[in-house]
């Protein structure tokens, strides 16, 4: 069988390890699912969502044309999650009251806090 990039095919998890499972295709050919292929998103353990002689269907992503390695992917037939942008804040000092003004308005007030700390852990 002649494989190509693109190409579904289904196949059955062999083994497991921290970095990908690895996928025979029929006809002694096996693949690599990395971690990052199999779903989108954090995968702290693997075997959490793989399991050995578990059937899967998988999409060729790459061939290295040397080694012939074969790299898999689940993770083309999920829905990618929606980017949520966080709205930026820029720090500015135009709402901060800070500077020297700031230090003579408060300072009578911490200088009592702090003698009151001082008297009552004494």
């Amino acid at each position: 069988m002649t494989l190509k990039i693109g190409d579904i095919l289904t196949g059955e998890i062999t083994g497991i390890q921290p970095y990908g499972a690895f996928v025979s295709l029929g006809d002694n050919q096996q693949g690599l699912i990395h971690v990052s292929e199999v779903k989108h998103g954090f995968i702290k353990n693997i075997e959490d969502e793989l399991s050995v002689d578990q059937k899967v269907k998988v999409q060729i992503i790459d061939i290295d044309e040397y080694t012939k390695k074969i790299s898999l992917s689940l993770r083309v037939f999920q829905d990618a999650p929606p980017i949520l942008y966080k709205k930026k804040k820029y720090f500015t000092n135009r709402y901060k009251n800070i500077g020297f003004e700031s230090i003579d308005k408060n300072l009578s007030h911490w200088v009592d806090e702090f003698l009151d700390d001082i008297t009552e852990n004494n």
